[in-house]
This record gives structure tokens, sequence and C-alpha cells, in this order.
């Protein structure tokens, strides 16, 4: 079983594979992982960058959209629980 590497011992191997010192294919043998694996530890740490240089805006808005969703499921069990209980309480004045 391969060792679990740290995000900081990932960067590390991104960014000797950015330097283009060595081949891809090498730093990969050098590490025991996959060029698949290499690419895509890039293209996260690249995405990662980006949105860094957006002022965060981007992973914010991401932030805000899953509150959003996240709190119109809460609404929406607590309507559910809100119908239930109407239907089942015994109202004043209505034979019940």
């Amino acid at each position: 079983m391969a060792k679990k590497l740290s995000a900081e011992e990932k960067m590390a191997i991104i960014l000797e594979g950015l330097r283009r010192e060595k081949s891809v294919s090498q730093i990969c043998r050098e590490h025991g992982i996959s060029q698949a694996q290499y690419y895509k530890w890039r293209d996260r740490f690249l995405e990662g960058a980006k949105e860094g240089l957006e002022n965060g805006k981007k992973s914010r808005v991401k932030q805000l959209e899953e509150k959003i969703e996240e709190l119109e499921k809460v609404i929406g069990k607590q309507t559910i629980v809100i119908e239930t209980l109407k239907k089942t309480v015994v109202h004043p004045g209505n034979g019940k």
C-alpha cells in the first residue's frame, strides 16, 4: 500500500513538475505515483491558485451557495413537520 502524502509533499511534487527540470514520468517514478495522479493533483493545485488570485470570491460564492442549499433543505423538512402537525392537532370548535 502506498504511503499517504501530505499536502506539502504533493505541492512539492507538483512544483517539481512545473519547473520542468525533469520529465513528469521521471518525477512520478521517483515518488511512486502514476502520471494520472500527478496531473489530477496539478489541476486541483492550479484551480486553487486561480481562485486565490481572484481574491477568493469564487470559493466564497460556492460556500454561500452550499449554505443556501443546506438551509433550503432545513426549511423543507420544517414545512413537512408543520403541515403534519396541522393535520394532527385538535382545533377548538371543529369537533375533534
